[in-house]
């Protein structure tokens, strides 16, 4: 004998599946909102970096040409004053390559990006 009211087909655990279904749903959606809100941190970041970056570049480039023509307006020369601004950054490449040690970055990177997931995590555990 088949009965139509089976016990799997009650109204409370149809209802049981659809909240659990519903609350499925509602956190797929909000990992999706977290993670296109993280990409778009990102986004934001790396785009006002690479700005500044870029200003910061041409800024120093036209610092050198301005001192480079500076002092070969002093020593009254056309290419001495070049010479020593390369010789200035070839000595502070020298000073990096040498002293500077990746540690010291790796330090840095390290203070800066210390447990930033679960800071910017705002759901409560």
């Amino acid at each position: 004998m088949a009965y139509d009211d089976d016990a799997s087909k009650t109204p409370r655990n149809d209802s049981l599946m659809g909240n659990l279904m519903g609350y499925l749903d509602t956190r797929i959606d909000l990992i999706r909102l977290e993670t296109q809100e993280k990409v778009k941190v990102a986004f934001v970041g790396t785009a006002h970096g690479v700005t500044m970056a870029l200003i910061g570049l041409l800024f120093l480039v036209f610092l050198s040409i301005f001192a480079g023509l500076a002092l070969n307006d002093a020593l009254d020369s056309s290419f001495w004053g070049f010479g020593i601004v390369a010789g200035f950054y070839l000595l502070l490449l020298i000073i990096f390559i040498v002293g500077v040690d990746k540690k010291l970055f790796q330090g840095l990177a390290d203070k800066m990006l210390s447990n930033t997931i679960y800071k910017s995590d705002k759901r409560q555990a």
